[in-house]
Parts: structure tokens; C-alpha cells; sequence
């Protein structure tokens, strides 16, 4: 099956290793990710959303205007804006890019993180609500007459979108979310879902739950496994460079903002801080360092080695059922560059090879 790369687009050059600096909306800098990406060759870009962040369909589109050919992956929080609206921005901005937009729902795991927007919902109560949110947004990207809404937390009249998805197949639908809640709505809505890097036992776990849950509303989702890989001439000094990356986060905690929490808010996290309780380094090359210092804050997990460990690696993952990538590095611009040209032609290769043989094995 087609393999996807998704890159990441920060609104300036920060990491757990790079302090912030210069303005919160740097231009220069999501002109430079989205070229980076694009020339590398990555499928698309994620543009993420927080409750302090920049909005994440007004990057996506300065990316897009510079990056005739990237996709984007626009993380989307529900419950803040009608699900009405949200669908016509989508749809229009789909329509401008010729086609290019996903949407990310993330519908948060942290009660004190969405207090700071105004929302007090308990998590089975935002789960509850994405998912009519969702159903909502598709019905007004697919009616061709006004329909009518009726849930617990919507009641719509008449929606009557005159904006519909650029292609006939519409817009994909990615979802995040560990929870047995978000399993579920994943479930009836997700086009692709999407899993932090997780152990091979892990990520098989999810991937049999999620595909049980799909199966009950007659869908067949993929799956997307975001990862932080490390790379070098050899294993050695791959794994030196993790070291070092490691020893700068944790000098510069203060100044990056990632400290670990007393409170884990999410599942996704849990997983993530449970596996690294196994050790450093577990399976072939997957290394826990950032996830146990910060608290799993995010994707936080790295594959460590040369470039063609790390893709022998990726390929292990795609035989589980992964057919999306979300990679990116610590040094954001840099590290782009280097998997765009030792990483993604490798993996593309090997996906090609593992077809063949599979098709060949089927005959």
C-alpha cells in the first residue's frame, strides 16, 4: 500500500533543544519548513494546535502559499467554533490549495489545558461532543440539501452548505486519542488513525482495537505512527547524538518549557511513560530519553540509528499496518532536510520491495 510522509510546521524554529526566540508568528521560518518539506518529499505537513499557540488554519495557508505542491495536516481542536463554520473553512481553503487539506481532530486530554479556552467539559464529554461535532462536519461537506442536526450538545436547522471538498473523496479525517473514548469515535470517523511510537507489541495492540472498533460502522481506517528519528553515519555515533540531545533538553528544561508534569493528563502520554519504564532503548532502535525526561509530552519517542536501520525499522512498523509516517527532528529545519534525503527515498524503496513481495507471495 502507498506509503505517506507528514513533516511538521512549527509557527517559529523551537524544540526541546531549541529555546524559543523572535517573534511567536515567525513568517521567514514557516516559509523555510514548508519548502524544506516540500523539496524533500514529504506528502504533507502538520501544523499543530494548542490553547496558547498561533491559529493552525492561518499557518497551513501562509505554508501553502509558498508550498505550491505540499499537503497539510491541520490539527483542529472541536468545540470552540460550529462545526458548520469549521466545515466551510475547511472546504475553502481545500478548495484554494486544489485538494490539499487534512484535518487532525485532536480532542484533548488535558482538563486545565482546555480550561484556559473556556471549556470545563470532562474528556467522555469532549468525546462525545467530537463526535457529533464530526458528524456534522461531514454531513455539511457532503448534503446536497439543507438537513437538520439534533444531539446533546448541537442542534442545527437548515445547514445548507454552498462549499463542498475540492475532490469527490473528500477531505481525510486523522485522529489522536489513546482513551477508550477516543478509540471509539475513532472508530466511526477516522480516515487515518493516528498513534504516538509506540513498541512493535504496542502499536499492534492499538491497531487490532482500533480496526475492532472501525469494523462495527463498516470502515477500514489506516493507521499514522509519529516518530522522532535520530540519524547518523553509523549506529555509534547515532546513538552518541541521541545522548547529546538528551543532555541539551535537560539543561535547557527551563528555557524550552518542557518540564514533566506532576500529572499526566492523557492516555497517549501513559502509554508512551510506560514503555519508557522498560528501559532506554527498546525493540531494534526505539529510544524512550525525551519521553521519561518530559513526561511524554507529545510525540516524544525516536528511532535511533543510520539511515538504512531507521528505515528497516519503519518498515517493521508498516508490517503492523502503518502506512503514515509523521517524522520530525529535534533540530526542525535541519532534520527535515537530512530525512528528506537520506531517509524517505530509502523507505519508499523498501515499501516498494515489501509490495512486490507480498503481491508476489498472493500470486
Amino acid at each position: 500500500m502507498p506509503v505517506e510522509f507528514i513533516g511538521y510546521i512549527g509557527s517559529r524554529n523551537q524544540s526541546e533543544i531549541i529555546p524559543p526566540s523572535g517573534p511567536t508568528v515567525n513568517a521567514k521560518h514557516i516559509e523555510t519548513a514548508a519548502k524544506i518539506h516540500e523539496n524533500g518529499g514529504f506528502d504533507r505537513v502538520l501544523v499543530a494546535f494548542h490553547s496558547n499557540s498561533p491559529e493552525s488554519i492561518l499557518i497551513a495557508q501562509h505554508a501553502s502559499s509558498v508550498a505550491r505542491d505540499l499537503g497539510l495536516l491541520i490539527a483542529h481542536r472541536p468545540g470552540f467554533n460550529a462545526p458548520t463554520i469549521v466545515a466551510r473553512q475547511l472546504a475553502t481553503l481545500d478548495h484554494l490549495t486544489k485538494g490539499r487539506v487534512a484535518v487532525h481532530i485532536i480532542t484533548g486530554g488535558s482538563d486545565l489545558e482546555l480550561q484556559a479556552d473556556g471549556d470545563h467539559t470532562t474528556k467522555a464529554q469532549r468525546y462525545a461532543r467530537t463526535s457529533e461535532y464530526l458528524d456534522i462536519v461531514k454531513q455539511e461537506w457532503s448534503a446536497t440539501t439543507p438537513f437538520d442536526y439534533k444531539g446533546e450538545f448541537y442542534d442545527v436547522r437548515g445547514a445548507n452548505s454552498l462549499v463542498r471538498p475540492y475532490r469527490d473523496s473528500g477531505i481525510p479525517v486523522y485522529f489522536g486519542g489513546s482513551s477508550a473514548e477516543a478509540i471509539d469515535v475513532a472508530g466511526k470517523h477516522a480516515d487515518v488513525y493516528a498513534l504516538w511510537g509506540e513498541t512493535y507489541e504496542q502499536v499492534a495492540e492499538t491497531v487490532s482495537r482500533v480496526r475492532a472498533a472501525a469494523a462495527r460502522h463498516g470502515r477500514t481506517p489506516r493507521f499514522s505512527l509519529s516518530l522522532r528519528p535520530v540519524l547518523a553515519e553509523t549506529e555509534e555515533a547515532a546513538w552518541a547524538r541521541a545522548d547529546r540531545i538528551l543532555e541539551k533538553a535537560r539543561d535547557l528544561q527551563d528555557k524550552t518549557g518542557f518540564t514533566r508534569p506532576t500529572v499526566i493528563p492523557n492516555e497517549g502520554s501513559r502509554r508512551l511513560l510506560e514503555a519508557a519504564s522498560q528501559g532506554g532503548r527498546l525493540d531494534k532502535r526505539l529510544w524512550t530519553g525525551i519521553a521519561a525526561l518530559t513526561g511524554a509530552r507529545g510525540n516524544s519517542t525516536s528511532l535511533v540509528g543510520t539511515p538504512d536501520q531507521v528505515a528497516e525499522a519503519l518498515i517493521d512498523y508498516y508490517r503492523l499496518g502503518i502506512s503514515t509516517f509523521l517524522i520530525r527532528g529535534f533540530d526542525p529545519i535541519l532534520d527535515a532536510y537530512e530525512y528528506g534525503r537520506d531517509l524517505i527515498p530509502r523507505v519508499r524503496e523498501l515499501v516498494a520491495a515489501e509490495d512486490a513481495r507480498s503481491a508476489s507471495h498472493a500470486a
